[in-house]
C-alpha cells in the first residue's frame, strides 16, 4: 500500500525519467529472508517437549473399565445429609425448583439400543412425585429424598433443578446409589 502514498509530482517525475515497465509495482514475494527468524526442528523425541521446569507427568482421568459415569458430582465420594442440603439450598436460592427422579436398572449412562455417537440409554428417569413447587427450605426435599429411598432401596436417585422461566433442566446430580456402587 505503499506506492498508494506517492505524490502527483512524484508520480510525474517517474514517468517522465523511466521506461513504462519500470514503474509497476512489484508483486509481493513474501517476508524478509529466513535467516532473520529462529529456526524450529521437529523432533521425535519425547524428552524435548516444552516444560515448566517441574515434573510433568500425565494422569488418567477416567478408568475405562470398572467405572460407571453417572451425573454431575460423580466423582466424589457420596454427598453428606448436610452437603445435600447445601446443593439444594444453592439450587432453591437460584430460584430453581426441585424434583426427585429414580432408576431401578441403570442409573448410569449405557449404550443398549444404538450407537451412534452422542447417543446413550438412561437419560429418561421415573418422576418421583411431582416437581416441588414453592419449595423454600432443603430439609423438604431431603425428607422426599428419605421417602424415595424408603419406597426404592435399590434405586438411583437423582435430585434435579428445573428453571421454570426458561424451561430447562439448571442442575441434576446424584443424591443416593444403590448398595454396591
Amino acid at each position: 500500500m505503499a506506492s498508494s502514498v506517492l505524490s502527483s509530482a512524484a508520480v510525474a517525475a517517474v514517468k517522465s525519467s523511466t521506461p513504462p515497465q519500470a514503474t509497476m509495482v512489484a508483486p509481493f514475494t513474501g517476508l524478509k529472508s529466513s535467516s532473520a527468524f529462529p529456526v524450529t526442528r521437529k523432533s521425535n523425541d519425547i524428552t524435548s517437549l516444552p516444560s515448566n521446569g517441574g515434573r510433568v507427568q500425565c494422569m488418567q482421568v477416567w478408568p475405562p473399565t470398572g467405572k460407571k459415569k453417572f451425573e454431575t458430582l460423580s466423582y466424589l465420594p457420596p454427598l453428606s445429609p448436610q452437603q445435600l442440603a447445601r446443593e439444594v439450598d444453592y439450587l432453591l436460592r437460584k430460584g430453581w425448583i426441585p424434583c426427585l427422579e429414580f432408576e431401578l436398572e441403570n442409573g448410569f449412562i449405557h449404550r443398549k439400543y444404538h450407537s451412534s455417537p452422542g447417543y446413550y440409554d438412561g437419560r429418561y428417569w421415573t418422576m418421583w412425585k411431582l416437581p416441588m413447587f414453592g419449595c423454600t427450605d432443603s430439609a423438604q426435599v431431603l425428607k422426599e429424598l428419605e421417602e424415595c429411598k424408603k419406597a426404592y432401596p435399590n434405586s438411583f436417585v437423582r435430585i434435579i433443578g428445573f428453571d421454570n422461566k426458561r424451561q430447562v433442566q439448571c442442575i441434576s446430580f446424584i443424591a443416593s446409589k444403590p448398595p454396591g456402587f
